[in-house]
This record gives C-alpha cells, sequence and structure tokens, in this order.
C-alpha cells in the first residue's frame, strides 16, 4: 500500500513540475524574454525582463476604465518573473544610492509620475507583490505620457553624457518613464 502511494506522489510531483516548466515556457511566446546591458569604462549594468505587448488594450490609467496596469497598483515592469537590474558597482539611482549586487526592481505608476522600488528578493516569479520591508530603496519620476506609441513594453539605457550620466528609460504605450543613474 505504502509503495502505491508513493508513486502515485512521485507521478504527482513530476506532472506538476513538467506543467509548471511548460507553463514558463509559454507564457514567454507572448511576453518574451530579453536583457538590456548599459557598459561604460568599469561599470556594469544588466536589467533583465519579459515584454508583454499592448494588443490594443488600455495600459495605464484607472481600474475602472479596464486599464491592464492601473494607476497605484504594483507592477513588476514586465511580465513572468521579476524583472531584474544587476550592478557590478554602487551607484545613484535618482539620486539614491544602490549598493552593486542583483535586485528585483518593480514599480507603482501613477498618470504624474511613478514610484520605482529595488528590492532584495529578486528570485520571484509571477504578479506577486514584493514585501516593502525587503526594499533596497524606492524613488519617485515624473512620466511622460505623450511619446510615440510603442506596443510592446521596452527597457533601455540612454547615455546623457561623457562623465557617466545616465537614464534607465521605460516604455510602453505612450508612456515613458526615465530614472536618472549617475556614478557613485
Amino acid at each position: 500500500m505504502l509503495k502505491k502511494v508513493l508513486i502515485i506522489t512521485g507521478v504527482i510531483v513530476i506532472g506538476l513540475l513538467l506543467f509548471f516548466n511548460w507553463f514558463k515556457k509559454d507564457t514567454k511566446k507572448h511576453s518574451p524574454a530579453a536583457s538590456v546591458e548599459f557598459n561604460d569604462k568599469d561599470l556594469q549594468i544588466k536589467v533583465n525582463y519579459c515584454r508583454p505587448y499592448a494588443k490594443g488594450r488600455i495600459i495605464f490609467g484607472e481600474e475602472e476604465a479596464g486599464a491592464l496596469q492601473p494607476f497605484g497598483k504594483y507592477w513588476r515592469l514586465g511580465a513572468n518573473e521579476a524583472t531584474t537590474i544587476e550592478t557590478n558597482q554602487s551607484i545613484f539611482f535618482n539620486d539614491k544610492e544602490l549598493p552593486a549586487g542583483k535586485y528585483a526592481m518593480y514599480a507603482y505608476p501613477g498618470h504624474d509620475k511613478w514610484t520605482v522600488c529595488i528590492n532584495k528578493e529578486w528570485d520571484r516569479w509571477g504578479a506577486q507583490e514584493a514585501d516593502i520591508e525587503t526594499d533596497v530603496l524606492r524613488t519617485e519620476v515624473a512620466t511622460n505620457n505623450e511619446v510615440e506609441f510603442l506596443d510592446q513594453f521596452e527597457i533601455s539605457f540612454e547615455k546623457i553624457d561623457t562623465i557617466g550620466n545616465f537614464n534607465l528609460v521605460f516604455h510602453w504605450d505612450k508612456t515613458m518613464v526615465k530614472v536618472p543613474i549617475s556614478r557613485k
């Protein structure tokens, strides 16, 4: 009897693992994985994220209007697993110090400003909101809601000058947010 229970349990566990791996791969068809890197002399920063499409939906807006990402609500800055940022040196992230390391990055989008957060728990899957107790920093940045439409979410870096100042840029739909970053 015990042998049958162990076999059934083993089959269920293997089935669940196979399903979860298939599910992760299938969702990436709709929101493919991407990475973007910034390298300047000895500074290296890498962001890993997944890129959902607008597909004619309202992206940012009021919850009552059916927005995919309602104002003031947690967003993992992409889809699937947590968006991560990794830096090999301490930097200033919108004038707040971010030590070298790997972190989860998420936001609370608003109409006029976003709160962008960096969190120690970077290895997360799904839309589960991060524990704010493990946030390393939170910062507010202005939004620009009158940029060219972009159907697929994109994160990029924009160099500002030759002394090491640049922006981390989030662009989706007609919204763009730029987080100033500089060397420590």
